[in-house]
């Protein structure tokens, strides 16, 4: 059966392709809607850019009929402009002037005249008042990854000791490795590719070794003895999360990492960046290069004074305090700054606003994404369709730490790009554990209690 969708602004900014996400059904979009995009539509960044988009959609339908009394979609369906409605009452205390409450009475309105519809908005608190006006309200769902176990790209596995035995001198591949269920039987795995593993001897565990899961075998890794820039791995989830970060460009160019504060994940991509510039010769990249989003980023950015780096310098401090831990050593304070201002000024490091990466083709680059939970996915799948020959980029984040009120766990960029790139032969995925926390003994302590 056919339903009406009234569809709120955030919609279209979030997902310019909405309009063309709900099939045979029939669209609505009140005024207040098309008086936004409006507004939008000049607007730096991604909001601006997506107003854009919509409108030229909505002018592209504009030419095949009138939108007031409704034009054909290509999916199927419906699209028509509301312009009815101004009258509806609203309960008392709500002002009837606001934009969110001028969708509402739209919506009210449509029952009244007997066509049940849905309010369809990220805004939480427009789908609260909804509920008080009786109104249904949905979250849009199609940019939502699915509700499913989140895949790690790491796993305990167990295998005969002959075999761990063989793989360990001679760097013969299982070819039988299980796991074991909570009540200690055995079950049957289905490795992914990429997928890193901890080996243990079926008959005994203390006896382990760590793999990869590549090209339909169970390889050793290739970096366990290496020190990107001095940088020693403290724990299971570093040795893996450090073969990711070495592996060519050409062989792993996408690595996502997830997991709490504290992991070392953006510490180990800039030791293991600096160490590929810096010390290996030749350079395996040209350069670093450092994006680091923010919730308000594209609107505040054009307000700050001073150029673009001294527009973006508070979002990178986090990234200079780990710069600073790594030029460490027995470096005065003054030595240490001097070297990281040194990077920048010589453009072997450079840092970017995330709305300047639109349209360009990023080659031969160590390209790190921090807090990439922040991203949109259509901002993820913008970075990494960008990405050139020679160019390796690092999406680093933590779903459970998301600033963007538009965003959560199933709807940021970071999720939805490690959802559609499970399996790739050309990305390698990494969840880094809490008790890996390698900050300071509170911290992790703090992970495990809080």
């Amino acid at each position: 059966m056919q339903k009406t969708y009234v569809l709120d602004t955030n919609v279209l900014i979030q997902s310019p392709e909405a309009l063309e996400a709900f099939e045979d059904n029939h669209i609505v979009l009140p005024l207040a809607v098309l008086e936004e995009l409006d507004g939008l539509k000049n607007a730096e960044g991604e909001k601006g850019r997506s107003a854009r988009q919509v409108i030229r959609f909505l002018e592209e339908l504009r030419s095949q009929g009138s939108l007031v009394e409704g034009v054909s979609l290509p999916e199927g369906g419906t699209l028509r402009l509301e312009v009815n409605h101004v009258g509806v009452r609203l309960p008392d205390g709500m002002d009837p002037t606001s934009r969110d409450n001028r969708i509402l009475k739209v919506c009210r309105g449509l029952w009244e005249d007997g066509t049940p519809a849905v309010l369809v908005t990220k805004d939480i608190v427009a789908r609260i008042k909804a509920q008080m006006m009786g109104i249904p309200a949905e979250d849009f769902r199609a940019d939502r990854i699915p509700e499913e176990q989140p895949y790690t790209g790491r796993r305990e596995v167990w295998l005969p000791d002959a075999s761990l035995d063989a793989f360990k001198t001679q760097g013969a591949a299982p070819e039988e490795v299980y796991t074991v269920d909570d009540q200690g039987v055995r079950q049957e795995v289905e490795l992914t590719e990429n997928e890193f593993l901890l080996l243990r001897s079926d008959t005994d565990s203390r006896k382990t070794m760590l793999g990869r899961y590549a090209g339909g075998r169970i390889t050793r890794l290739r970096y366990g003895q290496a020190r990107p820039f001095g940088v020693r791995p403290r724990s299971v989830g570093q040795q893996f999360l450090q073969e990711a970060l070495l592996l060519p460009a050409e062989e792993a160019p996408l690595v996502i990492v997830q997991g709490p504060a504290g992991t070392a994940k953006t510490f180990y991509s800039l030791a293991a960046g600096l160490e590929q510039v810096l010390e290996q010769s030749p350079p395996a990249y040209r350069k670093i290069l450092i994006c680091r989003p923010n919730a308000q980023f594209d609107q505040d950015i054009g307000f700050l004074p001073g150029d673009e780096q001294e527009k973006i310098s508070p979002l990178l401090r986090p990234v200079m305090d780990n710069l600073e831990n790594l030029f460490g050593g027995d470096a005065g304070e003054q030595e240490r700054r001097s070297r990281i201002s040194y990077l920048f000024d010589a453009g072997v490091l450079t840092a970017e606003a995330m709305n300047f990466m639109r349209g360009r083709s990023i080659t031969d680059t160590w390209l790190i994404i921090d807090e990439a939970q922040n991203l949109s996915p259509r901002q993820a799948k913008g970075i990494i369709t960008r990405v050139g020959q020679g160019t390796k980029v690092i999406l680093l984040g933590d779903p459970e730490q998301i600033d963007n009120p538009l965003l959560g766990r199933r709807t940021n960029g970071l999720s939805y790009a490690a959802a559609r790139m499970k399996g790739s032969p050309l990305c390698v995925q990494l969840t880094m554990q809490p008790d890996e926390c390698e900050r300071s003994a509170l911290a992790l302590d703090a992970a495990r209690r809080m």
